[in-house]
């Protein structure tokens, strides 16, 4: 659930980090921007297929998969004045950005799973990328300043996946659990488009009397073959 906050309250952005893909064991950690981001990118891409016979012309695109959600971000860090009350190092908090988003934890031999809170925003996912650009300096070198830009894919696990998905494809087996007064025909019509394998449905299950369903009564579709 995002964090919402009354008109004319300051939210600012903030990290937390998970160990497992269900989000249900949270670190401590958490890494909180200095400076709000003026804007944030969602990207969402389709992939499709695109397989054609050579020489041809080209054909109808075909749909592959649905493509894992980007979001774009780019925050600034900045230690050289009253902005920054809390006496924050830059470069230590690029750092503490680094080991929550990017550094490898060998115990679970992966980096850390994230969920980015913002206001209305709450996402899920993983670090892409991330492109630390050091801008101003103090005499002794030590950073004042820098620009963090970073990509995240979004992410579901996947029995999370499985549930949102809800495949309607004919071509993947389903199982139906029938309900009052439910017809074989009309339910081989919602999985098949079209009702002509209802028959073959009543075989698949041993029906004697495809006309008589008993509610509650679970039954197999079989995926449609190209044979």
């Amino acid at each position: 659930m995002s964090a919402q906050a009354k008109s004319g309250t300051l939210v600012k952005l903030y990290i937390e980090a998970y160990n497992d893909e269900k989000f249900s064991q949270k670190r401590d950690e958490t890494f909180t921007v200095m400076f709000n981001p003026s804007k944030y990118n969602l990207k969402y891409e389709i992939e499709y297929d695109k397989k054609g016979a050579t020489g041809s012309s080209p054909s109808a695109p075909k749909f592959s998969n649905m493509k894992q959600q980007e979001l774009s971000l780019e925050f600034f860090l900045d230690g050289t004045g009253v902005e920054n009350d809390a006496d924050v190092f830059v470069d230590k908090k690029a750092d503490d950005f680094l080991k929550l988003c990017y550094k490898y934890e060998g115990d679970k031999h992966k980096n850390n799973y994230l969920r980015i809170v913002w206001s209305y925003l709450a996402f899920d996912c993983v670090l892409k990328d991330a492109d630390i650009a050091f801008t101003l300096f103090r005499s002794d070198g030590r950073p004042l300043r820098a620009r963090i830009t970073a990509k995240f894919l979004g992410f579901v696990n996947d029995k999370k996946r499985v549930l949102q998905d809800k495949a309607q494809s004919p071509d993947i087996t389903h199982y139906r659990v029938v309900k009052e007064k439910e017809k074989l025909p009309l339910l081989a019509q919602n999985i098949y488009e079209t009702n002509q394998y209802y028959l073959d449905v009543a075989k698949a299950n041993g029906l004697v009397n495809f006309r008589k369903l008993k509610t509650g009564q679970q039954l197999y579709f079989p995926p449609l073959t190209s044979e």
